[in-house]
């Protein structure tokens, strides 16, 4: 089933179930957030399941059109948003753009910070850009949402408590965070509110495409309607989501409605290094700091600016027969 929260003046919005097509969506009748959905998922969800196989029966008199414009994101707060990074690949290209050695741990450890999780972005929302000096970036992505999940748990028991997947635009601002870093306590100011998806869905939704930890389709990015990545977010993920979860969780139980990030989705190219753009028929890039990067090992600099006020940014994954399965987060930048 495909779950979304309409903008109905309250803080956390209204859960409606939506269909498979993303045409209608019905009001959950039981239930009035994903969070308490989350809370009682044993007991909701089977509940939600059924007005969803009837929604998309066309059995359900009365439906509401559904329109990405009408949505915040699915949780428009989280108790936890901990975003990891787990194509490596991309961890190599942005630290040397930075001049920063990779250390061999990272292949084997995954990294991961904690986000901001209380003022997520809505799907069509502006992000908030006062100064374009801070290098505003886009960093498409996949995330699961989570069941309870006990402290140390193992991924195959973070594996069994997903509860839902959906996209994230985890905004970055690229020239802050050189001197966050430097001084050894993690990102903040450079890490604002992230966006995510319409939807949020089960993983039966996927199909085939889902293997129980890693989602087997390419990941769409474009900047003002032009392609910027569409690597395989099954492809080159070092780490698989229930190993990321378990790594969330080696310290601490995790509640329901946990958010837990892929990080930004990169492909290695054909011959083993770095990827070619999509204008030369690679899978390009799911945020501009690999661009840049890339721009820099060949001409000496980097040639594409950080985005500016006025642009737009979509993120979006299409099913086998290409239809948007979570659909577009299509968002400005505004200043």
């Amino acid at each position: 089933m495909k779950l979304a929260t309409l903008n109905d003046g309250s803080r956390d919005g209204r859960l409606v179930v939506v269909s498979r097509n993303l045409a209608h969506a019905a009001p959950a009748p039981h239930v009035k957030t994903l969070q308490a959905a989350l809370d009682d998922w044993d007991g909701i969800a089977p509940e939600l399941e059924a007005l969803s196989a009837r929604l998309n029966q066309g059995m359900i008199a009365g439906t509401l059109a559904f329109t990405a414009q009408d949505c915040l994101a699915p949780l428009p707060r989280a108790y936890q948003w901990a975003d990891g990074s787990a194509y490596v690949n991309h961890v190599e290209l942005v630290r040397k753009a930075r001049g920063a050695d990779m250390p061999p741990s990272f292949w084997t450890d995954p990294l991961m910070y904690q986000g901001g999780s209380d003022t997520f972005l809505g799907p069509t929302q502006p992000i908030p850009l006062a100064d374009e000096a801070w290098g505003c970036d886009l960093e498409a992505e996949v995330a699961v949402i989570t069941g309870d999940l006990p402290l140390g748990c193992s991924p195959a028991q973070a594996g069994q408590a997903i509860r839902l997947l959906l996209l994230v635009n985890d905004v970055s601002l690229r020239n802050l965070i050189p001197n966050e870093l430097a001084k050894s306590f993690g990102f903040f100011q450079s890490k604002p509110s992230s966006s995510f998806s319409p939807c949020a869905v089960t993983p039966d939704e996927l199909g085939a495409a889902w293997d129980g930890g890693r989602v087997h389709l390419p990941l769409l990015s474009q900047i003002n309607g032009v392609a910027l990545g569409r690597p395989d977010a099954g492809v080159d993920m070092t780490f698989d989501f229930p190993t990321l979860i378990a790594h969330a969780a080696r310290t601490r139980a995790l509640g329901a409605g946990a958010i837990i990030g892929s990080g930004t989705v990169s492909n290695r190219g054909a011959d083993g290094g770095p990827g070619k753009p999509v204008d030369q028929g690679g899978a390009g890039y799911s945020c501009l700091a690999e661009l840049r990067t890339i721009e820099t090992l060949q001409q000496g600099k980097p040639q594409t600016p950080f985005l500016k006020r006025g642009d737009r940014v979509r993120i979006e994954m299409l099913d086998a027969a290409g239809q948007s399965i979570f659909g577009a987060i299509d968002q400005p930048v505004d200043g």
